[in-house]
């Protein structure tokens, strides 16, 4: 069952995406060579307890997950797309990051993602971040009344065939409101006109995972949460909550 939001609710869920957004932002300014990934985890944690929030992610299991999930954030470094665990690995000079963050504030969830080089970047790793945060507003655009997620998905691989990037096909967004993962699921890949239909008052995340390298494979770490590319490309995850609206699409994770 889809969940369709009031505009009452959905302001409440603008609320709670500030601080989603807020988060990311310190835990990109707080993120520097010989920071370890358990210190970020701990910058977004005191973001939600300053703002009376809580996190989504601390502790979830999914029937897939081999055990809860330890943090409050997920940190993929380099080769790992999605779901990396914060370790006390520390970030080196030149590393891709990806930081994945969610809070729940008066029973309403905020989810998005953001990909940034720490230090010295590399010409290919900012081709590869921008294009993933185009596909991102490529897929926003397509978010309308009288769509479907189909035409979401087709915008989002759009971009990544283009520039002969990987694309994390069988994964992709989701609804969101109060819980973090609910109905449609909102795919990276995707025929025009397929799927659930967009509608007024529906919430949803959007989130292209893209990999150097063109075509690729993934696996998971022995965690069993971290997916890497199998080819070892470095990867890129860009995610904001969007609200469906009679007007467009409303992007609900900015400050």
């Amino acid at each position: 069952m889809i969940e369709k939001k009031t505009p009452e609710q959905i302001e409440k869920m603008r609320v709670v995406g500030a601080v989603v957004a807020t988060a990311l932002e310190e835990m990109q300014q707080a993120a520097a060579p010989g920071v370890s990934l358990k210190e970020l985890d701990a910058v977004g944690a005191q973001v939600l307890a300053d703002h009376g929030a809580t996190s989504p992610f601390l502790n979830y299991h999914p029937d897939w997950a081999p055990s809860p999930f330890p943090g409050s954030i997920c940190a993929s470094v380099n080769d790992a797309v999605v779901h990396g665990i914060p370790t006390d690995q520390l970030i080196a000079d030149g590393d891709v990051v990806s930081i994945d963050f969610g809070a729940v504030l008066d029973g309403w969830c905020g989810d998005a993602a953001r990909t940034f080089i720490v230090g010295t970047p590399r010409p290919e790793d900012e081709h590869l971040i921008e294009v993933t945060r185009q596909a991102l507003y490529a897929g926003i655009e397509a978010a309308q009344v009288g769509n479907t997620v189909g035409d979401i998905g087709h915008a989002v691989h759009a971009l990544a065939r283009k520039h002969r990037l990987g694309n994390l096909e069988d994964h992709g967004g989701h609804g969101i409101g109060t819980e973090m993962h609910m109905d449609p699921f909102v795919p990276n890949k995707a025929k025009k006109g397929k799927g659930t239909r967009l509608e007024e008052g529906m919430v949803i995340c959007i989130e292209p995972m893209f990999i150097l390298g063109g075509k690729d494979s993934y696996y998971y770490d022995d965690d069993g949460w971290t997916i890497r590319s199998i080819k070892g490309g470095r990867s890129a995850h860009w995610e904001h909550t969007i609200a469906i609206t009679a007007q467009g699409p409303d992007i609900l994770t900015i400050p």
